[in-house]
């Protein structure tokens, strides 16, 4: 559960998604990376995720960038001539700091997100919507819930890591430390 998922939450959301219910028409199954955050099971379908990569392995590739207004995002990679935002996962949905030792290239968007191990790969029948009960920020986080292995598991909606102003945010302090790289290469 997460902070935002009170007992109450999971319970209604649980009533909602019963272990014998068919998704109802316009649900797909579809197949999904379960992967971990401080203890908490996330799902985030396959087909957004472009690769994953360890932590170890990015160490040398992973820019730092100085934003103080978003504390989630501290560095940069650069993958195939594109720039990716680093997004923590667990400063984003409230968790407890961990040491994450993965992280998720996004596909289609400009972000790659820290997290602590992946689970496996699973086929879910189908994208619950969110119960009312969620009200807060985590209606942007979540597409939905899925039901699997007597598990309610909040489906991460790709697009909720970064808001597009904090895009905008992110784009002026990457070009401004670029632009100080720069002035320092040409003083050295």
């Amino acid at each position: 559960m997460t902070p935002t998922m009170t007992q109450t939450t999971a319970n209604k959301a649980k009533s909602a998604a019963a272990p014998g219910e068919k998704p109802r028409p316009g649900r797909h199954p579809e197949t999904v990376v379960l992967f971990y955050v401080a203890n908490q099971m996330f799902a985030i379908a396959a087909d957004s995720v472009h690769e994953i990569r360890s932590t170890d392995s990015l160490a040398g590739a992973a820019n730092e960038i100085e934003n103080p207004e978003l504390p989630k995002v501290r560095h940069t990679i650069n993958r195939s001539g594109r720039t990716y935002y680093v997004v923590n996962a667990a400063q984003h949905f409230g968790l407890p700091v961990t040491r994450p030792a993965l992280v998720l290239i996004l596909r289609q968007f400009r972000a790659a997100v820290l997290v602590d191990r992946i689970d496996r790969m699973a086929e879910i029948p189908g994208v619950y919507p969110l119960p009312l009960a969620f009200t807060g920020e985590e209606r942007r986080w979540y597409r939905g819930l899925a039901y699997l292995d007597d598990s309610l598991i909040p489906v991460v909606e790709p697009t909720g890591f970064l808001a597009p102003q904090e895009f905008q945010q992110l784009d002026r302090a990457h070009k401004l430390a670029l632009e100080r790289e720069a002035a320092s290469a040409v003083e050295a």
